[in-house]
């Protein structure tokens, strides 16, 4: 629940922003320069592997800027700025004296400063290989809830075992469009504000995988282009995993009704449940990479990590499970998160693939995916692309054709006495994880982005400028807070952090809690803070953030020797990263959900779609804090809303737009 990872989570599609190892660790642990690949060539950058351009998705990669490095002076003085509301007049008083310190002529900062500077001049990206190890791979808190967000979709007309079969072989089929795609290079590359986005995220989501470590993680990926790139997928049913064969020699799928009835065959041969060895990808990750390395010794479990690493991605065909006093979709979000705990479906689960989709019995659909790889744009793209292609898809379920088999395999894990009392402890400990975590999916419905942008304000910055008035209420106080902006206008770009609290926000926030404040001066206040927040916003994405270049000074210090600068360890800069309100917002076509858990013990994770008429809210707070409760601040929000809908609509016209 500490996790620094989540502090650093998904991205935002901020306004016009739509949005390794690369071979297996069990055949090679250096990372690889690949050969000639059809007509395309991947080359060593480190982790930064990625295509030589050829295809229409990487078509403007070369033409991408390398992520700054921002002035010192400029980040000093922002991260000043940003304390101001945040801390009291004596603290920042000191802290500025250290600051000031950190930044005087010749000293520390500037040496720190002139190093990263150097490591711009060599790399593609300064931050992306730290950025791979401290926000995920060297991160050694269990995956779930803690790293890896859920996904849950609109519900699905069926309720029996032939409707959760003929719906999960459409997804397949979906999915394999879409990667179709990937392996053509065919995407159209991204645009934000009419220039080109990075597209490196988009060839690590699909046959890519994470590989727990004692110390530390990898992670693999076997793009669609690469020779003997994977043909399979993993079908996971009543604890039981299989290798399902979902495209022939030439790559070209198997037709919907070949993977219907193999998916059948999958089920007829998995009533009985199996041992719940999926449990383990949920602990810690030192403890399941010991056992982990131990495991793999054996060549039947060396064959079955193998076959799931490679695999294109995981389908999960889930019993249905409702926990009492939940609503559908509460319960469908905790199936996404964790799996819903060892008495439902978090044995059906390797939390350690990228991605992993669950179909229920009851019409619940949903997507579980392993962070380290990418934001949510890629994601949500995929998601949108494949709902789209289920939603149309006119192929019937016939009789399977003689001609086209889908060979599929069990998986055999050899499991001792040891590995089943790590399981019972992975079990213990992942059920209370569920027990702590409070889930609120609450769809906002009485306006959508489009009443927001008719009074000419950003969409994002007044849901943002809703969330400090709402935390404001329940707390009595202002708190950081993170809001996950993209940096993919630069190559390998993954996020920074957008601080949506400023002295902007809290007079705003003061004005609307005020008895004797007039709709026009609410109206103003709000206008101003929203202005504010944008600015920032373009600020961050264009690479003048401070998270990521101070995140730099203090790695470059431990690099070069030096002890972690006083900055650092000051109370106030601890108090400026301690995100008691983390935040996304994730755009989708269809109406998703995705959700997160809080970042730090007594907080709130809040991700949200907006809709043209409606916008949707995940808030999940810990039981375990008696300060916050994701139900109350659902409650709150939704009056926030309506009230600064209603001082727009009561303040004079002129004051309006």
């Amino acid at each position: 629940m500490k996790s620094f990872a989540r502090k650093l989570l998904c991205v935002s599609n901020v306004e016009a922003a739509s949005e390794q190892e690369t071979l297996s660790e069990m055949r090679q642990t250096a990372t690889v320069t690949f050969k000639s690949v059809g007509t395309q060539t991947l080359v060593d950058r480190g982790t930064q592997t990625a295509p030589i351009l050829g295809g229409r998705m990487f078509s403007q990669q070369k033409s991408l800027s390398k992520f700054p490095v921002p002035p010192l002076q400029q980040t000093l003085y922002k991260y000043l700025l940003q304390l101001q509301p945040l801390v009291e007049p004596e603290e920042y008083e000191q802290t500025k004296k250290i600051v000031d310190d950190f930044g005087k002529p010749a000293g520390l900062g500037e040496k720190l400063q002139m190093s990263l500077l150097q490591k711009f001049k060599k790399k593609d990206n300064w931050l992306a290989d730290w950025w791979q190890d401290v926000a995920y791979l060297g991160f050694r808190e269990p995956v779930v809830i803690n790293v890896s967000p859920g996904i849950i979709f609109p519900q699905q007309d069926f309720k029996t075992l032939d409707g959760q079969i003929e719906y999960a072989s459409k997804l397949i089929a979906g999915l394999l469009d879409y990667n179709y795609q990937i392996a053509t290079q065919s995407l159209a590359v991204d645009m934000q504000g009419g220039q080109p986005l990075c597209m490196d995220q988009y060839h690590k989501i699909l046959a890519a995988c994470r590989i727990p470590g004692v110390k530390k993680d990898k992670f693999v990926v076997f793009p669609p282009y690469q020779v003997n790139s994977p043909r399979h997928i993993v079908v996971a049913h009543n604890n039981h995993f299989f290798a399902l064969e979902v495209l022939d020699e030439d790559k070209k799928p198997f037709n919907i009704s070949t993977i219907y009835h193999t998916l059948k065959k999958i089920v007829d041969a998995s009533h009985i449940p199996g041992v719940p060895i999926g449990l383990m990808t949920t602990e810690h990750r030192n403890t399941w990479g010991r056992i982990y390395k131990t495991m793999k010794k054996d060549a039947a479990n060396y064959h079955a990590f193998d076959k799931i690493n490679r695999s294109l991605f995981m389908v999960c065909l889930d019993r249905s499970s409702h926990a009492p006093g939940h609503s559908f979709y509460d319960n469908l979000a905790r199936e996404a998160l964790y799996g819903g705990g060892s008495r439902s479906n978090s044995g059906n689960r390797w939390f350690d693939k990228t991605l992993q989709f669950l179909v229920r019995r009851d019409g619940g659909i949903g997507l579980t995916y392993e962070h380290s790889s990418a934001e949510g744009p890629p994601i949500i793209t995929l998601v949108d692309h494949t709902l789209k292609f289920t939603d149309n898809v006119v192929e019937t379920i016939d009789k399977p054709t003689s001609d086209e088999v889908a060979e599929f395999e069990k998986l055999e894990f050899n499991i001792d006495s040891t590995v089943l009392d790590c399981i019972e402890e992975a079990k213990y400990l992942l059920d209370s994880q569920g027990e702590e975590l409070q889930i609120s999916i609450a769809p906002f419905k009485d306006y959508g982005k489009n009443f927001v942008k008719s009074q000419s304000m950003s969409p994002d910055s007044f849901i943002q400028m809703a969330f400090q008035l709402t935390f404001y209420k329940l707390h009595g106080e202002p708190t950081a807070t993170y809001e996950s902006g993209s940096l993919r206008k630069f190559q390998y770009g993954r996020t920074e952090t957008i601080r949506s609290l400023s002295t902007d926000s809290q007079i705003f926030v003061k004005a609307m809690l005020n008895p004797s404040s007039q709709p026009s001066e609410k109206v103003h206040l709000l206008r101003k803070a929203v202005t504010a927040h944008k600015a920032y916003t373009n600020e961050a994405i264009n690479g003048d953030g401070i998270d990521r270049h101070l995140l730099g000074l203090k790695l470059m210090a431990i690099e070069m020797g030096e002890n972690v600068p006083e900055i650092f360890m000051d109370p106030s800069y601890t108090k400026s990263t301690h995100f008691r309100l983390s935040t996304s917002q994730v755009p989708a076509k269809h109406d998703l959900t995705m959700c997160f858990g809080p970042v730090v013990p007594n907080g709130y994770g809040v991700c949200y779609n907006p809709h043209p008429d409606h916008i949707n809210f995940a808030i999940t707070a810990f039981h375990t804090s008696p300060e916050t409760d994701s139900d109350k601040f659902a409650q709150t929000l939704r009056e926030s809303l309506l009230e600064m809908k209603e001082a727009l609509d009561n303040a004079p016209p002129q004051s309006r737009l």
